[in-house]
């Protein structure tokens, strides 16, 4: 399966209680609600996975993959109210966010 034409956003979090399940329970069902948001194509939660290579950074708790038709889209999404809900509802969970952005080449 291959993405034409589309706009990825990758978003990592680093809970503040990596151990807590709770809190991660918490940061996924904030996750499950976001994913209403009508610009996104496609999501995925993820955790990381079990291989260990050198180049894998693998000290996230969650990651949220979107993906958008268009930028445009994807600006969106940004200020849409239910990711601000979330941002409000959530952001104490984490300790840091990083997000990586890509459009074709």
């Amino acid at each position: 399966m291959t993405l034409s034409s589309a706009f990825v956003h990758h978003v990592y979090f680093w809970l503040k209680d990596p151990g807590n399940r709770d809190d991660k329970a918490a940061l996924v069902a904030g996750l499950k609600k976001l994913s209403a948001v009508t610009t996104i194509r496609q999501s995925h939660i993820g955790q990381p996975a079990s291989t260990n290579r050198d180049v894998i950074d693998g000290s996230y708790s969650v990651s949220w993959m979107l993906i958008f038709d268009t930028p445009e889209d994807q600006e969106s999404y940004q200020t849409d109210p239910l990711h601000l809900e979330f941002i409000k509802d959530c952001s104490s969970l984490w300790s840091k966010v990083v997000v990586y952005d890509s459009v074709d080449v």
